[in-house]
């Protein structure tokens, strides 16, 4: 850092000016400040919880990633995560990193990247919106282990959400609720 300092570099201007979606939130989760870019994603969120614009299977994870970062347990993370805005769905990777105040973590500081506006699809009426990411979670190719620790829960409960979205989708296997999900008869997110 103390080369940008040396050249008197202007960090913030560059970060309002560029194309890449970014966002710094509080110590207490509060959204301060989205650039533009950010912006024509989610919109002026500044002032609210983080956790608001993110898909409600997401929030808790969100929440447990963030409170890693406060802690200052975690140095970088980089997860998929589904935002809301107005209704609409969207995937997206964000890459975080504690925000420093000289010693003092004060918040987060992350970057969108692969911003993909999903089709603004229904959910299958009898998966819970957790089953819904665990089926797109197994459609992206991921084991049962991966997908326990993506969602921070156990094997055992990542089994019987398998075993309930299979039963809800009336299909004997994952590959046929991947077939079925993939061929757009099941919306996965």
């Amino acid at each position: 850092m103390s080369e940008l300092l040396a050249i008197d570099a202007d960090v913030e201007h560059a970060l309002e000016a560029i194309n890449v979606p970014a966002y710094v939130i509080d110590a207490q989760g509060i959204i301060r400040w989205v650039n533009p870019a950010g912006k024509r994603i989610v919109g002026n969120v500044t002032g609210r919880q983080f956790t608001s614009v993110c898909a409600p299977e997401e929030t808790r994870r969100a929440r447990e990633v963030f409170a890693s970062k406060i802690a200052g347990t975690a140095k970088v993370t980089d997860a998929e995560v589904v935002l809301v805005q107005e209704g609409e769905r969207i995937g997206v990777e964000v890459s975080s990193v504690p925000l420093y105040s000289g010693d003092r973590i004060i918040g987060v500081f992350g970057q969108l990247v692969n911003v993909d506006e999903e089709p603004d699809r229904p959910l299958h009426p009898h998966l819970t919106p957790r089953q819904a990411e665990v089926l797109r979670l197994l459609e992206r190719g991921q084991s049962t282990q991966q997908i326990a620790r993506e969602l921070h829960l156990s094997l055992e409960t990542v089994r019987n959400h398998i075993r309930h979205l299979l039963r809800a989708l009336g299909v004997h296997s994952r590959l046929e609720a991947v077939a079925l999900a993939r061929h757009g008869d099941v919306a996965v997110s």
